[in-house]
C-alpha cells in the first residue's frame, strides 16, 4: 500500500483505507473516497492532487491525498 499522493498519473488504483481524524475521514468518504473504490490520479498541480473518482474530477490537497492508502 502507498499514499494516493505517490500514485502515478493515469494509473487506476484501488482505495484500501482512508485515514485521518473522524471529520477528515467523513469528508473524504462523502466525496467518494471509500475502501474498495477505484481512483485515478489525473494531475498533480502545485500542492493539489486532481483525481477521477466516481466519474467526477476532484481536487484534494496533497496532505489529504496522503491519508488515502491505495494499492
Amino acid at each position: 500500500m502507498m499514499p494516493l499522493s505517490l500514485a502515478s498519473i493515469g494509473e487506476e488504483r484501488t482505495i484500501r483505507r482512508v485515514g485521518g481524524n473522524p471529520d477528515v475521514k467523513k469528508h473524504l468518504e462523502d466525496m467518494g473516497f471509500v475502501a474498495g473504490g477505484p481512483v485515478t490520479v489525473v494531475a498533480q498541480n502545485g500542492g493539489n492532487v486532481i483525481v477521477t473518482i466516481k466519474e467526477a474530477r476532484v481536487a484534494i490537497s496533497r496532505e489529504m491525498a496522503q491519508k488515502i492508502l491505495v494499492l
